[in-house]
């Protein structure tokens, strides 16, 4: 059985079967809803459900309350119809604009600029670029089926100065996919993967003034959204906030000085919350989204771009749109939610 979905204020349909939740079903038919984990961890695919009913499964209360079910909220990822579906969600208009693909690649190289950090460069088939969105990721194929998500780190124009895609993995210890990265994998082995997925990307309709936020690996997709808008020469007004625990984990530190020094519209903002004394560190200290509202307590005409771990893009939301007075609607995020975060 079949039922109808219309998003507004898009008045885009789509044709969904009664086991299959929304968002896969969005996905299948190029309509562009916001997502992130797909797996009811991060709450980037909540939405209003106007009329109709439907069914949740498994999902985190921080993800969707039941306050926020009461008032008929839905999280698209663990939905699936009872009914014809009118839902109000913000379109992501360029979603449905790269096919999804499953792809083989091989592994180029395997950095480590940190001891808990790996710089993965993917070699994709022959004549094969993979199209994406700066800031979108692709999903790991695993031998069993479970899949793990990456951000790409490198805007798709530079595919061919450097070859294939990068991808900043962080070692998660007794995690199935990051030991094997750390541990057996080496240079020319074959990885399958999923993508281009997510809905994190730059808004290029606006001119507002750009936070890019990053904590720890988070700072992957900001690295491909910065080099996008220098292949672009996009102008508007950016900064960058690169929130670590110490030196070393500021993996590409010069990189992003660079970048400074060589866009005018950009700046770099490194915070560490737990410098150790051998780092003589004199810059910013403390929690990264903190030294955001010490630096721009109004962040009306801004927009954010947040990506890192939950916690820290959980308190950025909220913290920004209560007190900096961030419209919600200009706060985009990639929460990098693991696997330990999912259960």
């Amino acid at each position: 059985m079949s039922f109808s979905v219309k998003v507004l204020p898009s008045g885009r349909a789509f044709e969904t079967q009664e086991d299959e939740t929304l968002l896969a079903a969005a996905i299948r038919e190029g309509v562009g809803l916001p997502y992130g984990c797909k797996d009811g961890a991060c709450g980037s695919c909540k939405c209003r459900l106007v009329e109709g009913s439907v069914v949740h499964g498994a999902h985190q209360s921080k993800a969707l309350s039941a306050e926020e079910e009461q008032a008929g909220f839905v999280l698209t990822c663990c939905a699936t119809p009872k009914a014809d579906i009118v839902l109000e969600s913000r379109q992501v208009t360029a979603a449905g604009q790269f096919p999804i693909k499953k792809m083989p690649c091989r592994v180029a190289s395997i950095a480590k600029p940190a001891p808990d950090v790996a710089v993965l460069r993917l070699q994709l088939p022959a004549n094969d670029q993979l199209q994406y969105h700066a800031g979108q990721y692709i999903e790991f194929i695993l031998r069993d089926g479970a899949r793990r998500s990456y951000s790409m780190a490198n805007a798709p124009e530079l595919q061919g100065e450097q070859p294939g895609i990068e991808l900043h993995i962080r070692h998660m210890p007794g995690g199935k996919f990051t030991d094997h990265v750390f541990g057996a994998m080496k240079e020319k082995d074959i990885l399958r993967f999923e993508g281009p997925f997510g809905s994190f990307f730059l808004r290029e309709d606006s001119s507002k003034p750009v936070v890019l936020l990053a904590s720890g690996t988070g700072f992957a997709p900001l690295k491909a959204l910065i080099e996008h808008m220098r292949v672009r020469n996009i102008t508007r007004p950016a900064v960058l906030y690169w929130g670590c625990r110490s030196r070393q984990d500021l993996y590409m530190h010069e990189w992003a000085e660079q970048a400074a020094a060589e866009m005018p519209n950009l700046r770099y903002v490194p915070v560490l919350s737990e410098p150790k004394p051998e780092d003589g560190w004199t810059g910013r200290t403390g929690f990264v989204h903190e030294a955001v509202m010490a630096d721009l307590p109004d962040l009306g005409g801004h927009q954010v771009y947040a990506c890192g771990a939950p916690v820290m893009v959980e308190s950025a939301q909220r913290d920004f749109v209560a007190r900096c007075g961030l419209p919600a609607e200009e706060f985009f995020a990639d929460s990098f939610t693991s696997e330990a975060d999912k259960h």
